[in-house]
């Protein structure tokens, strides 16, 4: 995510001076190099990443009780490389009745419109930006309307950050296992590189399921009213 925003493909990044940097995108702010209590300010972003030490004391200091730590996994694609044939089937392991597509522009719009979606194209500007740089995939039931999918919350060169969502009403089904491992197959495929952050300990089990492994724990904060803010200005 960082180096979509420092290569100029999505997000943007602050400066002040020399020492201190933030990088925006999506969700999240990470924060670099010396604590400013000015570019802290700058955010809206609901997700803090500290880059050290001292971004924490000021993140604590300045937001306290609003700013909630909580542990997030950073992942790592296998030395060894990926199980392709495991990864084949995980994705043809769907329930009866379910099938996987690609994201094109009908599903773009679709689930733009769908608040348990919207992650999986949100960080794009438009359905033609999407088309040209994103790639993703999507399970419906039926040919109906999405379900589930997998997609790019993130692009830069030779990468993509990965997101996968499932509509609450149809978890449990193995769905995001098969739409990720379906997302993955054609990263490699294209020689792209599968990037992958977990925001909790289910995403990183699933994770691992499908052969990452874990790099490290860290320390992020969620800043509830800085998503109360954003809902306001969208709908606004």
């Amino acid at each position: 995510m960082v180096r979509a925003c420092l290569q100029g493909h999505m997000g943007r990044v602050h400066t002040l001076g020399e020492d201190s940097a933030l990088a925006l995108i999506g969700d999240f702010c990470f924060l670099a190099g010396e604590p400013s209590p000015e570019l802290l300010e700058l955010t809206d972003a609901p997700i803090l990443v500290p880059g050290n030490s001292g971004w924490e004391r000021l993140i604590r200091e300045r937001l306290g009780e609003r700013a909630v730590p909580f542990t997030r996994y950073a992942v790592r694609c296998p030395p060894e490389g990926f199980d392709r044939g495991r990864l084949i089937g995980l994705a043809k392991a769907l329930p009866h009745g379910f099938g996987i597509y690609p994201i094109g522009r009908e599903f773009y719009f679709t689930l733009m419109e769908e608040e348990w979606a919207r992650d999986l194209c949100g960080n794009f500007v438009d359905d033609e930006d999407f088309l040209k740089r994103g790639l993703g995939f999507v399970i419906t039931q039926g040919g109906n309307l999405p379900v589930a999918g997998a997609s790019s919350y993130a692009v830069c060169d030779g990468a993509i950050e990965i997101e996968i969502d499932t509509r609450p009403d149809f978890r449990r089904l193995g769905l995001a296992t098969a739409c990720g491992a379906r997302l993955i197959l054609e990263c490699l495929h294209r020689g792209i590189d599968p990037g992958w952050d977990a925001h909790n300990e289910q995403s990183l089990s699933l994770a691992e399921k499908l052969g990452y492994r874990l790099d490290h724990p860290y320390t992020a904060y969620w800043v509830e009213d800085k998503v109360r803010c954003r809902q306001e200005l969208s709908i606004n």
